[in-house]
Order: C-alpha cells, then structure tokens, then sequence
C-alpha cells in the first residue's frame, strides 16, 4: 500500500476506507493503528462493533502484532456500546455530543492516527445521521490526527458525502468469480499524493492484508 501512496497515508489527514463485508477494512485499519502504536505514536481506536477482546481474536489469525499494540499504554481503545466507554468521554465536554466529545478527545489527547470504525455508529447517536455525518467529518479534518473512517458500502458507485469531505478515499473490493473469490484495492482519491485509479489485487496473508501493486485486476484476471 505505502508503494501505491508513494510512501503512505499523508499525515494529519483524513481517510474513508470503504468496502462490503469481509473485504478487508478492518483488517487494514488495525494494521494501520498497530504500526502508529509500534512507533510510539498515540492512537486511539474507536469503535462500536466489536469489544476489545473479540477485535483481539479477529486479528490472532495474523501475526502483524495486533494483541500486542492492544497492551501499549499509547494505544487507546473505545466501544461506544459501553455505557462506561461513553461516559468517559464526557470529560471532553457535554455540549455538541458524541461527535463533538470524540473530536475533542483527539485534540487534548495530541493523538498522531486514530481509526473510526464505523460511519454506522452515528446512526445510533443522532436524530439526523447524514448532517452529523458531515459535521462530524468536518471538525475531524481540523485536526491534527491522521484518521481512518470506515464505510460500510456494497455499491463502490454510490458516492456518499464521507467520500466528498476526506482527504483521500479508498475502497476494498471482494466478488465471485469463475476462479473463486477476487479482492482487490483501489485507491479513488488521495489529495496531494500522485496515484492510479487502477485495482490492484489483495490477499490475506498472516502478516494481514497484504497488497500486490505490481498486479493490476485486468492483468492478474482478465
């Protein structure tokens, strides 16, 4: 991925990685925040899908070091489906909600990568998901964290306004095939970094998602 990005993410940015279930975005996120963890940045993961324990387990079956980033002090972990998780937030504020308060939290904590797994959790939040969706979005770009919002999306045609606001976008493919399953990354947006639009073909390996620039969909498929 870094080679497809000449050299990486762009820091204190904002990304949207979005994909169809099983296509490979939480695994690239927890890759993405064990690195930031491995070199001593502050991270924050935050999430309402899964506990800690059962990400842990998600990622045993890789050997990238998930478990053991998971233990660091720098590394903090939020489920906003725990009533204690969400009430820690409030230190950062009661005004403007969740959204305010996790944004907040990344400014007074000088978080360097944070990861927003999913778009999905204001829905359980807010009356109105699509206008604090781009509140939300917009108080995270002022920042100085680099961040990685997940998307949950089938159609990689249907544009949502997360993919208009982000600095750069990135979507994760998996369909069936004659051969069997195919997964595949395209990188649709990434301001300031030169890139292609092409699919580039992924694979789980046990280091965890891996990517193969080299080998373009039409290439490796067609």
């Amino acid at each position: 991925m870094d080679e497809l990005l000449a050299g990486g993410l762009p820091r204190g940015r904002l990304f949207v990685i979005s994909g169809p279930p099983g296509s490979g975005k939480t695994t690239f996120a927890s890759q993405f925040i064990t690195n930031g963890a491995r070199r001593d940045e502050e991270c924050v993961y935050v999430t309402m899908h899964e506990t800690k324990a059962e990400l842990v387990e998600d990622m045993s079956s890789f050997d990238f070091g998930f478990e053991t980033a998971m233990r660091k002090n720098n590394l903090k972990f939020l489920n906003l489906t725990s009533e204690a998780a969400r009430r820690s937030l409030t230190k950062y504020g009661t005004g403007g909600g969740l959204r305010n308060r996790v944004t907040a939290m990344l400014e007074d904590l000088d978080v360097d990568r944070a990861v927003i797994d999913s778009t999905m959790l204001l829905k359980h939040f807010v009356e109105d998901p699509e206008d604090a969706l781009t509140e939300f979005i917009t108080r995270l770009k002022q920042t100085d964290t680099t961040i990685v919002l997940v998307s949950e999306m089938t159609d990689p045609t249907a544009y949502a306004d997360e993919h208009y606001l982000a600095h750069g976008v990135i979507f994760f493919h998996n369909f069936l095939e004659a051969g069997g399953m195919t997964r595949a990354v395209q990188i649709i947006k990434m301001r300031g970094t030169p890139i292609d639009s092409d699919m580039r073909s992924i694979e789980f390996t046990d280091a965890g998602l891996q990517v193969f620039p080299e080998r373009k969909l039409e290439e490796t498929y067609g």
